[in-house]
């Protein structure tokens, strides 16, 4: 039978946070062992690695219809990270079509987790202790996810882990500690409860729905007094722009970034407005956390204790590390709910050479700049999203963008006080080495680019449907 949401007459955030807490306490208990996982060697991570993944396997075998159809010739008893190769990927109309052969629980349908996204006041626990999420995520399809118990352990400690570690080596950990937290601010999206955990006791956290206007998100941080500061890429960078310019008067140590790809110029932006650690964060709903900025080198850690990324080309087939790969394939280790195994993320990954200075032997991949969805096609001809950023991402008049794929060109919205005239000039220029001799570009500017009503996040990149 699938799971519902206790019926009460409580307050929903109250019974809420009252297990929320048992929750956090769990993180702050596996905090430890995640941060010593930093500092492991090579062999003792692919160990690990090989142990995590050959549970994966055996339990979705036994418990999913549709992986169990898929691994029929693979013996998860002594599989190897090479032996997934063998599998076919699993795609987003996967989830849409076999939601109910993929889930691995009998504690809950697809049906059932609708009832909990419908029916539930706030964020919520079922009573099988599940959490249930909806996303639209970059593509813009929605999507429902199931985290069990000890998967959220597991991807808090993932996403929290190299800022703790931070915190120790600085020898702060005596000193007030209050954490901003822009986010979605609302359920369904999991942003919130992922990254609202305070790393101490001792931290203070405040949440700051980044859907709100943005005067209304700028008063709200500057009340706030934040010692550390995380949420949207995008949102963090306007503030940090805001900080440069006088308009916000805050201090952090410590800056994290999530849910958005983090531009060369918002990441400037914040090392002018603070000089503070960037712990850029790349991650998924379905997968959870995927890599992770230390703070010290360039790039992001992959979580390789427990995640295993592919890079592949077109055909599927893995590609080596100095090659172009198409697309990233990701088995999520946590995840024994609701099991992702080689899912197509739908992101372009490049692996960056050598050992970090930080000293970790987790692999580097450099920051994540963008989906291959966020690429335009005319025709035949594929415009990547690079070509508006470079122009874009790049005029200090401008503040915030969003691009419009228009049937010859596309209409851009932007925040700031730049010559549109200029911009649409240059972008029209950026545009023709790729096959649009005299594309229509349209550049206006606005006070506030409309942000996703419930999560707040900013979709940069809009394509013509169909």
């Amino acid at each position: 039978m699938a799971d519902t949401v206790c019926v009460s007459r409580e307050d929903p955030k109250a019974a809420y946070q009252r297990l929320r807490a048992a929750h956090l306490s769990a993180v702050q208990a596996a905090i430890e062992d995640h941060m010593a996982r930093l500092a492991w060697p090579r062999q003792r991570i692919e160990h690990y690695r090989t142990e995590r993944l050959r549970s994966l396997l055996g339990f979705a075998r036994e418990r999913s219809p549709f992986h169990a159809a898929r691994m029929a010739d693979i013996d998860p008893a002594t599989a190897t990270v090479d032996d997934l190769a063998r599998l076919p990927a699993m795609v987003k109309q996967d989830i849409q079509d076999e939601w109910d052969r993929i889930v691995a629980t009998p504690d809950i349908d697809r049906a059932g987790a609708e009832r909990v996204l419908a029916q539930q006041g706030w964020f919520s626990y079922t009573p099988a202790g599940l959490q249930v999420f909806g996303s639209g995520g970059s593509s813009g399809v929605r999507g429902v996810y199931v985290w069990d118990w000890e998967q959220f352990v597991t991807l808090a400690c993932l996403a929290w882990r190299w800022q703790a570690r931070g915190e120790r080596a600085s020898g702060s950990a005596g000193r007030p500690v209050r954490l901003a937290v822009v986010e979605a601010g609302e359920p369904p999206h999991a942003s919130t409860p992922l990254f609202d955990v305070a790393t101490r006791p001792s931290m203070q956290t405040v949440v700051i729905p980044a859907a709100a206007p943005f005067d209304q998100v700028l008063h709200a941080v500057a009340d706030a007094r934040p010692t550390h500061l995380v949420g949207y890429a995008s949102m963090i960078g306007r503030l940090a722009q805001a900080a440069i310019v006088g308009e916000l008067d805050i201090r952090p140590v410590r800056v994290s970034t999530n849910s958005e790809p983090l531009s060369a110029q918002d990441r400037h932006a914040i090392d002018t407005a603070w000089g503070a650690p960037v712990h850029n964060l790349w991650g998924s709903t379905e997968i959870g956390v995927q890599a992770v900025g230390c703070g010290h080198g360039d790039g992001l850690h992959i979580c390789e204790d427990e995640v295993i990324l592919e890079r592949v080309d077109a055909a599927g087939r893995s590609v080596a590390p100095d090659e172009p790969a198409a697309r990233t394939l990701a088995t999520g280790l946590a995840g024994r709910t609701f099991p992702f195994i080689r899912y197509d993320l739908g992101d372009e990954i490049t692996l960056r050479p050598g050992r970090c200075v930080c000293g970790s032997s987790m692999p580097r991949v450099a920051d994540i700049v963008g989906r291959r969805d966020d690429d335009f096609r005319y025709g035949r001809r594929i415009v990547p999203a690079s070509a508006f950023r470079h122009v874009l991402g790049t005029d200090p008049l401008i503040s915030e963008y969003q691009v419009r794929q228009t049937a010859s060109g596309a209409d851009v919205l932007v925040v700031g006080s730049p010559d549109t005239a200029a911009v649409a000039a240059a972008l029209a220029f950026s545009l023709r080495p790729y096959g649009l001799t005299n594309p229509d570009i349209g550049v206006s500017v606005v006070e506030q680019i409309p942000r996703h009503a419930s999560t707040g996040k900013l979709k940069r990149f809009i394509a013509l449907s169909g």
